[in-house]
């Protein structure tokens, strides 16, 4: 089967078409013939060299895929030859094969095409993650999104605010910003030409936000700390503005705020299944029903994944950038 792989850490230029044996699937697994693959951060990261596969992984990127399965595992029972579906993956799905443990299949959604469902799965399972078990989000409360037209960022918006969530967000112009309160933000801060500590201030009464979901890391620690409300709680995802930052602690034991974090790529297969289950459970609707919807920037065949990097490099893009191979659309 083809695939895209990086023999050497580097640029956009580093990603190269090869060969590789199709997989076959193991007792829990399914095998899917891959009609769309969606990319991220962390694969951008890793084609530079600084995020490694997990074990047993493939070697080459890929975090999530839509497609038909092609095959099952002896012990698979929620799916079938046939069946259109949506993976999160370990890797490898830069390729027109994968296989993947059935904790983590999904049913494509309502009507959705193959590209659109291939930019859920990243996306849905660390917002669910982060934002509602680790940020513990409740009722009434409200929510600060940095980087709002990012494939995390779109859906974060618009989930918290079909649940009935006050929603903020920062971005990085002025069009963003107008895209991502159409999306259902409150109030977007264009965090070049605004002081997102002072408007969350001025928004909420002085009283902050209730969770923080953040992916800029050290730079922002300081400011993510000033914003949170009585209680509140920081969720760091990513670390584009590095990795050490400086925070007030006092502010933390007076407001009794919590600071935490995670990645997904390397959580077990039980904790996978268990995001699963609350998504097909609340979010799976949503999106059957058009509440709330999958929003693709822009779509590059699988053998142009270097100018999708470099796309995605460029910062240029609002929502997901998706891989197509043969018949993605159907």
């Amino acid at each position: 089967m083809k695939i895209i792989d990086v023999p050497q850490p580097g640029g956009p230029e580093a990603l190269v078409v090869a060969q590789r044996p199709t997989p076959t699937p193991q007792a829990t697994e399914v095998l899917i013939k891959i009609a769309a693959a969606g990319i991220n951060r962390a694969d951008v990261l890793q084609r530079k060299g600084g995020y490694p596969p997990p074990p047993g992984a493939p070697s080459y990127p890929g975090l999530e895929c839509a497609g038909v399965v092609a095959a099952i595992g002896a012990a698979v029972r929620d799916f079938k030859v046939g069946d259109k579906v949506c993976a999160l993956l370990q890797g490898g799905g830069y390729a027109e094969y994968c296989t993947v443990d059935e904790a983590q299949v999904l049913p494509i959604p309502g009507s959705l095409s193959m590209i659109e469902a291939a930019s859920l799965p990243e996306a849905y399972f660390t917002v669910w993650s982060n934002v509602f078990e680790f940020g513990r989000l409740q009722p009434g409360e409200s929510l600060l999104v940095h980087g709002g037209s990012s494939g995390i960022g779109v859906s974060a918006i618009q989930l918290a605010k079909a649940l009935g969530h006050t929603v903020f967000t920062t971005a990085g112009s002025d069009d963003k910003c107008r895209f991502c309160e159409q999306l259902g933000a409150r109030r977007a801060i264009n965090y070049k030409t605004e002081d997102f500590v002072a408007v969350i201030a001025e928004e909420t009464g002085k009283r902050g936000v209730n969770v923080l979901l953040d992916m800029v890391g050290g730079s922002y620690l300081s400011k993510n700390i000033a914003t949170l409300a009585v209680e509140g709680r920081l969720v760091i995802i990513a670390t584009q503005g590095g990795i050490k930052g400086e925070a007030d602690l006092l502010r933390v034991l007076q407001r009794r705020l919590v600071v935490t974090g995670s990645a997904l790529r390397p959580r077990d297969v039980t904790f996978k299944r268990f995001i699963k289950t609350r998504l097909l459970e609340v979010v799976w609707p949503l999106l059957a029903r058009g509440e709330i919807k999958p929003i693709v920037d822009k779509v590059f065949p699988l053998e142009r994944a270097n100018e999708a990097h470099a796309y995605m490099e460029s910062s240029a893009h609002r929502g997901k950038i998706v891989l197509a191979l043969d018949a993605a659309g159907d």
